[in-house]
């Protein structure tokens, strides 16, 4: 924790220095009454002093608690580690609490998610099969809480709601899937319920949803034109409609000679189950690499997907439509009144800031990321692009005061921090930044600091 100490003061000290024993008159005349009440005197500054301590040990400067998993291998079990960092409100200053790093409780973590009361940390062990879930304490510390295994084979994205965690795997789990013979992916549903029996956190995860098609805890991610094709996942995303809840998970077809990117969406009922959207999957580039969302000035929910091989950001915005709810519309404000727009090489993901209308943007072969304004219909316009550390593969947005953004750099194994322009949008080095990973960094996720953010706000 970061505190600010109070200086003493010079009255106390100047005070103290007159007592010294002279035998006037008037000090004798005081007598014992006198001592008395320098003595109650004193007790009542040693009790301020004290009080004021208590104060100021309170105080702290820490704004959020950023969480970096690192799939390199450590320790006896070989786990993957899980760096914890807290951020200066006034400078952006990140530093490791006590006792950082964790263990990922499995090996090579691969994503990252938290709760929406922010009380719980959710990693995806793609080695393993695994989601470690960690209760967040007050310090920013994780205390393991719950391991379940994935549907799947291979989970490596995973995405909080309100209600449910959706986990990405990379396979479906049928007999003949391996990496050696690899099929199409799937994604399934955590619905979090609240505690009960051993489970003592907050929120826990209940029994996958069933899809009574396939009498499986999971949906398949292949299409309906080519049921053979290997279709592989890349990333998820849950958005909030009105009153309405979708999850988008993007995806390529490797089978065909050059890959084609799909988006696949689905509705999420009370119970956690999917149902497919109208026009799901739609073509989303050629290898799409991250999706995030967010809401236009004009009140429409956005979805931006990043293509790693066309260097293109990917703008839809959801139907509101009865007969098409929930799917995604291309826009028509990019590049050549496409839904395209101009990234570096090779973006890797993407962050749009829920407060104030921006994107951000990692660019993995450049080592930078790009600002972006959008604007009242969601199309994005270029701010100005920032160096990061060497190949950025995961960002985030500080979830307390959406002033400061994090990069996190897999070869360099540091994580890039950034002041944030609230009214411009573009980026300010932080002091000291970047700072130094466990090796082979590649998810972030934040919390805000006491688990709401509500001691510091917005500058």
């Amino acid at each position: 924790m970061i505190a600010e100490s109070q200086p003493s003061s010079r009255s106390d000290r100047s005070g103290a220095a007159q007592a010294d024993g002279s035998s006037s008159p008037t000090l004798k005349a005081a007598g014992k009454s006198g001592l008395r009440s320098g003595i109650a005197l004193a007790l009542i500054a040693a009790a301020s002093l004290g009080a004021a301590t208590l104060i100021t040990a309170c105080e702290t400067l820490t704004v959020d608690f950023v969480y970096v998993a690192s799939n390199k291998a450590a320790g006896a079990n070989q786990y993957g580690e899980i760096d914890v960092f807290e951020i200066n409100s006034e400078s952006g200053r990140m530093r490791q609490i006590p006792t950082s790093p964790f263990p990922s409780g499995g090996r090579n973590p691969v994503a990252e998610a938290v709760s929406t009361d922010y009380q719980n940390l959710f990693v995806v062990n793609h080695d393993d099969n695994t989601i470690v879930q960690f209760q967040i304490g007050s310090d920013g510390k994780l205390y393991p809480a719950n391991t379940v295994n994935t549907p799947g084979i291979f989970p490596l994205a995973v995405a909080a709601s309100k209600s449910n965690l959706f986990v990405v795997d990379n396979y479906q789990p049928l007999p003949l899937c391996s990496t050696a013979n690899p099929c199409s992916g799937s994604i399934s549903v955590y619905p979090l319920v609240a505690p009960s029996g051993s489970c003592v956190t907050t929120v826990c995860m209940g029994t996958p949803a069933n899809n009574v098609a396939v009498n499986a805890q999971y949906w398949p991610l292949t299409l309906a034109s080519a049921p053979n094709d290997i279709i592989v996942p890349t990333a998820v995303n849950v958005v909030a409609s009105g009153t309405n809840s979708y999850v988008y998970v993007t995806a390529y077809d490797s089978s065909t000679p050059t890959p084609v990117g799909y988006v696949f969406g689905f509705s999420v009922a009370a119970t956690g189950v999917l149902t497919a959207v109208p026009n799901s999957p739609a073509v989303a580039g050629i290898q799409p690499s991250a999706i995030a969302s967010g809401l236009s000035t004009g009140g429409s929910s956005t979805v931006y997907i990043t293509d790693s091989v066309q260097d293109r950001v990917l703008g839809y915005t959801v139907s509101t439509a009865t007969s098409s709810l929930g799917s995604l519309i291309p826009m028509t404000t990019g590049i050549g009144g496409t839904n395209r727009f101009a990234a570096g090489n090779q973006p890797s993901a993407i962050a749009v800031d829920p407060s104030y209308s921006y994107a951000y943007v990692t660019n993995s072969t450049d080592s930078t990321v790009t600002a972006y304004s959008i604007s009242s219909s969601g199309a994005l316009t270029q701010i100005a692009n920032y160096a990061t550390g060497l190949q950025p593969v995961a960002i985030g947005i500080d979830p307390s005061t959406y002033h400061f953004l994090f990069t996190v750099n897999f070869l360099d194994n540091t994580v890039s921090d950034y002041e944030l322009s609230t009214t411009a949008g573009t980026l300010l080095v932080a002091q000291d930044s970047p700072f130094a990973t466990s090796a082979q960094p590649v998810a972030a996720a934040a919390v805000p600091h006491n688990g709401t953010g509500a001691g510091i706000q917005s500058q």
